[in-house]
């Protein structure tokens, strides 16, 4: 980083981080980078996972103060998302709500460094954050990252709950990514990879070896190249409210999702609604399949969730009966146009009771 800061020649860096970087040999980086190259670091850090508006309100406020055109991202994919729309926000009027403004590109710079293997944020032009209880989306190609610096050290104090959720949070975006109806040859040629590098990785990864570590980070930057091509479909559109319920990690119910998505479209290609037709479909699944090393879509979402339950990411335990009704509405129709396969809201609702009774 030395090399690429002093390149900048920037006299004052704004790092967005987490609280954990503390536990990160980066902390100690930052700490000294004035006394070793003259460079002010001014940290922004008040902001919690799923991210709320006002909290980018505030980095947008804070980083106005400060005389740099260079962000540092370090963190997760909530870091990575506030990160992006300071940028996107710091040349807005800051007298109206930024979520209405159209955004004008700027010359701001980001550098990310994932400290998990999942989200694939530092790839993407994507950022999610929370406005009045609700999920906003946040989209423009000038949020991708101008560099990206991968350090396989900062996954071996990750909680195990977490090394497990990300992990199957970049699986689901490389299985979606695939299945989109917006995929193309060089996004299906990403989420082939990414899938066989999760797969081939998996346990050295689990156990925390270095190679295992810096291997799952390639392949959820992977799987970050194949969504910011298609974006994701009803598994990720579907996962948002599971998250805010019932505390659980956005990648753990991403993959509850997904476990009963895949198999309810296998059942139901005859609703395909990709422009190229259902034997196009039908091979897209084939395709899945051989990257999972399966001969046929129905081993390969049983695998799937085969992985799931040997990770022990299973199903909430404190669902009410009128959760599903509020989950049902949660759901954002236009992230169902991305699925192959026709849902309403009837097919929506027993998805959710699958998925969580």
């Amino acid at each position: 980083m030395d090399e690429y800061f002093a390149k900048r020649g920037e006299r004052t860096v704004f790092l967005v981080c987490g609280e954990s970087i503390r536990y990160l040999k980066l902390w100690n980086y930052f700490n000294t980078l004035e006394d070793r190259l003259g460079i002010k670091v001014v940290r922004f850090s008040d902001f919690k996972p799923n991210p709320l508006y006002e909290s980018v309100v505030s980095g947008v406020s804070l980083f106005k103060k400060t005389d740099t055109k260079q962000i540092v991202a370090v963190g997760g994919g909530s870091a990575m998302d506030v990160a992006k729309c300071i940028k996107l926000y710091s040349n807005l009027n800051e007298h109206e709500n930024y979520l209405y403004q159209k955004i004008i590109p700027n010359d701001v710079k980001i550098l990310a460094v994932p400290t998990t293997a999942g989200t694939g944020s530092e790839a993407t032009r994507f950022a999610v954050i929370y406005y009045k209880g609700e999920k906003q989306s946040v989209s423009d190609l000038s949020s991708i990252p101008t560099a990206v610096l991968f350090d396989s050290s900062v996954l071996e104090s990750l909680p195990d709950y977490q090394k497990k959720a990300t992990m199957m949070d970049a699986f689901c975006h490389a299985v979606e990514s695939f299945w989109s109806v917006n995929s193309t040859e060089e996004s299906r040629e990403y989420s082939r990879k990414a899938i066989q590098l999760i797969l081939a990785n998996k346990e050295a990864y689990l156990h925390n070896d270095p190679v295992g570590n810096s291997l799952m980070l390639e392949a959820a930057n992977i799987a970050g190249k194949a969504i910011n091509i298609t974006q994701t479909t009803a598994g990720h559109a579907m996962c948002y409210k599971i998250t805010e319920l019932y505390n659980l990690s956005h990648g753990h119910a991403a993959s509850l999702c997904v476990s009963r998505l895949w198999p309810y479209m296998l059942h139901n290609l005859d609703k395909c609604i990709d422009s190229r037709g259902q034997a196009f479909l039908n091979t897209i699944f084939y395709e899945i399949a051989f990257a999972m090393g399966t001969d046929t879509p129905e081993k390969s979402a049983a695998m799937f969730e085969k992985i799931l339950n040997e990770l022990n990411l299973g199903k909430p335990q404190n669902v009410k009966t009128g959760d599903y009704e509020v989950l049902k509405n949660s759901v954002n129709p236009d992230r169902l146009k991305n699925t192959p396969v026709k849902l309403d809201s009837d097919i929506i609702d027993i998805l959710y009771h699958e998925i969580l009774e």
